[in-house]
């Protein structure tokens, strides 16, 4: 197979085939898939799946959650290895970062920055186990009850292509932290740096049974989510895929986690400090060229500073920088794959066939440099759009397009943010503190960010409402999800002997 991809980036991989990874051995799949170069359009590796290896695969994880050698583990013992893991990562960032960047499209310099920091979420979680301790409740002067909280069991990871290591790190740090036995279905396009991950966590002392990799795409996913022998799936993707998903994990009353979809307000009152705003929308909305699900793509701009605002946000987008993920200096590299390029196009052009006002960008790609042509490239593009309830405000695009709307007062303002299927997240930026603590309480966002935007880290639970997700990830809400409370009732006293029959 010709390799497309520049030198300073295949050099730093070690296979460019990918197959399953179950109780420790490799299982090649029955179909096998090209992997494209999104930079290029052109073909650099490949993956095998096979949807009749799902079942191998939970058998195997049922087998060693059963036999209980990590589960049996003391919460300290598991600490050393969450530890472990976090150092394997560092010594592996350059390799997986550059798996990441093909995959998905990003620049290197930001997924080196993205799988550096993902060490961070196994010496959180590594900390929280040295650190909690079991709840005790007092029932009475002789009766004590003790909550366990233990793993859920057989726990599948479905995990998206926007961040298949990080935002899988995410998950599968509290999934092995509470004990569980894992399953990673990556998704099809981005299959190596998961298995990089599955290396790095075997090496680190974690038995092979304890987690397995299933390559494969909807249908694997689908085998795997309504398997009744898997107790709980961890779920990010689309809102439509996340709602089929729940529906399969619920049927046979399995835990579900999801966080969905997102089309989050960016909302800039006329008071705010406009030069850190425009910082924050281009970030909150450009950054993984818009592939982000907080992506702050609804942009709500005061009137009185909308001509401001808008002239120095069009100055900063253009001098924003589309090239391939190798180069130094890239702002945004290309979308993940051909059909989401034509996907983001169609709904520009349908945007502006519906009255939207082009600003900056537009359906048209950009003019790319030789080699770079057949690449997924799409321009930044900035959209005036007088009503939030157009369809290009509605949905989430997941690429680098800003829509452009003038609100009045703030009340209008909170109305218009909450119009909307979603409420992953919200940001607001104004200098008035009062108002501001209005706007957190009103806004339908499982996250709000007052004068910043875009920040995420391990400590601080992270998800949606509406259509954006059921239940939390990262902070102890991250680990709790994963865990089953056990209450253990003891009295110390003789029995109770209401009948009198002692």
């Amino acid at each position: 197979m010709t390799v497309s991809i520049p030198p300073p980036l295949v050099t730093q991989l070690s296979t460019t085939e990918f197959h399953s990874d179950i109780n420790g051995r490799t299982r090649r799949g029955t179909r096998t898939e090209t992997l494209f170069d999104p930079a290029t359009g052109r073909p650099w590796g490949s993956v095998s799946h096979d949807a009749d290896l799902v079942g191998e695969a939970v058998a195997g994880a049922r087998a060693s959650h059963t036999g209980g050698e990590w589960r049996s583990l003391t919460h300290l013992q598991r600490a050393d290895v969450l530890d472990a893991i976090g150092r394997g990562i560092d010594a592996r960032v350059e390799e997986i970062a550059a798996l990441e960047s093909l995959a998905n499209g990003k620049p290197l310099a930001a997924t080196k920055a993205e799988v550096a920091v993902s060490a961070r979420w196994w010496q959180y979680y590594a900390a929280l186990l040295r650190t909690t301790r079991e709840d005790r409740i007092a029932i009475s002067a002789t009766k004590e009850a003790t909550l366990r909280r233990e793993p859920v069991g057989i726990v599948a990871l479905i995990t998206p292509f926007n961040g298949a290591f990080s935002l899988g790190t995410w998950k599968l740090a509290p999934a092995l932290a509470a004990g569980n036995t894992v399953i990673i279905k990556p998704p099809l396009n981005s299959p190596g740096s998961t298995i990089m991950l599955k290396r790095i966590v075997t090496e680190a002392g974690v038995p092979d049974g304890a987690l397995t990799i299933v390559q494969g795409g909807v249908d694997v996913g689908q085998r795997l989510v309504e398997h009744a022998s898997v107790d709980m799936v961890s779920f990010t993707g689309s809102t439509g895929a996340a709602m089929q998903v729940g529906m399969s994990v619920t049927g046979h009353l399995g835990r579900f986690v999801a966080e969905a979809g997102g089309k989050s307000a960016h909302i800039i009152f006329d008071d705010a400090r406009l030069d850190d705003a425009v910082t924050a929308v281009v970030q909150g909305g450009f950054s993984a060229t818009g592939q982000t699900c907080v992506a702050g793509s609804r942009v709500l701009v005061q009137r009185g500073a909308a001509e401001e605002f808008t002239a120095a946000l069009l100055r900063r987008v253009s001098r924003l920088r589309v090239g391939a993920p190798t180069e130094d200096g890239t702002h945004l590299g290309p979308v993940a794959s051909a059909q989401q390029l034509q996907r983001i196009q169609s709904l520009i052009s349908q945007a502006i066939a519906d009255g939207a006002t082009v600003l900056a960008g537009g359906a048209e790609p950009p003019r790319m440099a030789a080699g770079l042509e057949g690449g997924y490239w799409v321009a930044p593009t900035v959209l005036r759009v007088a009503d939030n309830s157009a369809d290009i405000c509605q949905t989430e695009v997941f690429g680098p397009v800003l829509t452009l709307t003038e609100f009045t007062t703030e009340e209008e303002a909170v109305a218009m943010a909450n119009d909307s299927a979603f409420g992953l997240a919200a940001g607001c930026w104004t200098s008035d503190m009062a108002r501001a603590r209005r706007m957190s309480q009103s806004l339908d966002a499982g996250t709000v960010w007052i004068n910043t935007y875009r920040g995420m880290d391990w400590q601080t639970p992270f998800g949606g409402v509406k259509q954006s997700g059921i239940g939390r990830e990262n902070g102890i809400e991250g680990l709790r999800e994963f865990q089953e409370v056990k209450a253990v009732v003891q009295d110390f006293a003789a029995a109770a002997d209401p009948f009198g029959l002692a």
